[in-house]
């Protein structure tokens, strides 16, 4: 069974996903964020791989992505800053890239060298569902790793199922078609969910996009499995004192009372 498999079953509700760009807020500090995340009570981490262009992130996660790169961050330096990551993370972890960094270090080894240090699924959202089912499918369940897919509100009924079909781990549910960061009124966003959940889908949906706060997490959840929080994160990091407080403080204030540890 898979690292997300088992969170799933083991909890229905509140999940909390948070996004984290590796080698932010400085080069060595992955692991240092994975903790912090895992010990103030997120349930999975979204590890973002920096790329040069970001298509789906807005200025925050740009930023952050932008400062790893100059920091010297790559794919092979983080995969290497993971090497062990399992002695102390218990949490799944997902990488979120773009393909074309990982078609040039080799999407096949990628994937077996993510795999191999203990990386539970990846998002990769400009891999296109018919090239996914051609190209890349066999490699990813190849190595074991999982595939989580994004839908949006303009995606139809027949698609999101055959993308459910296809995600394994938990759906993401883009709350609407903007980039990451932007502000999200969630009252709109309630119809959306509800139709995702009356198509009966096999996967556990998270909301992303616009999540910033205990309102929005609260909102989302009352309507998903959970909810992922980037940007807002981000900047924690970038205001924040140090990692481990600035990490305590804001999960502490989205979570509330319902904080976990």
């Amino acid at each position: 069974m898979s690292r997300l498999t088992e969170l799933f079953e083991r909890k229905k509700e509140r999940l909390l996903n948070v996004y984290c760009t590796a080698g932010f807020p400085e080069p060595d500090s992955t692991r240092t964020v994975l903790r912090a995340l895992q010990d103030n009570g997120a349930d999975l981490i979204e590890l973002g791989m920096p790329y040069s262009d970001p298509l789906a992130d807005g200025p925050v996660i740009q930023a952050s992505s932008a400062r790893a790169l100059a920091g010297g961050m790559t794919i092979g330096k983080l995969l290497a800053q993971l090497k062990d990551f399992r002695e102390e993370i218990r949490v799944p972890v997902v990488l979120m890239g773009y393909l074309n960094p990982l078609l040039q270090y080799g999407f096949e080894k990628f994937c077996n060298e993510a795999a191999a240090v203990g990386v539970d699924g990846l998002i990769i959202p400009d891999i296109p569902m018919y090239e996914y089912e051609r190209e890349y499918r066999a490699v990813v369940e190849g190595a074991g790793l999982n595939f989580i897919f994004l839908v949006t509100p303009e995606t139809s009924d027949e698609r999101v199922r055959r993308l459910d079909a296809l995600s394994s781990g938990f759906l993401y549910a883009v709350s609407s078609s903007s980039i990451t960061g932007a502000g999200t009124e969630m009252a709109p966003v309630e119809a959306y969910l509800q139709r995702l959940k009356a198509l009966g889908l096999r996967n556990p949906l998270l909301v992303g996009f616009g999540i910033r706060d205990k309102a929005s997490f609260d909102a989302a959840c009352a309507h998903a499995e959970g909810a992922i929080i980037g940007s807002a994160y981000i900047q924690a990091l970038e205001q924040g004192p140090d990692i481990e407080t600035a990490t305590r403080t804001f999960l502490t204030r989205v979570l509330g009372e319902q904080k976990t540890g």
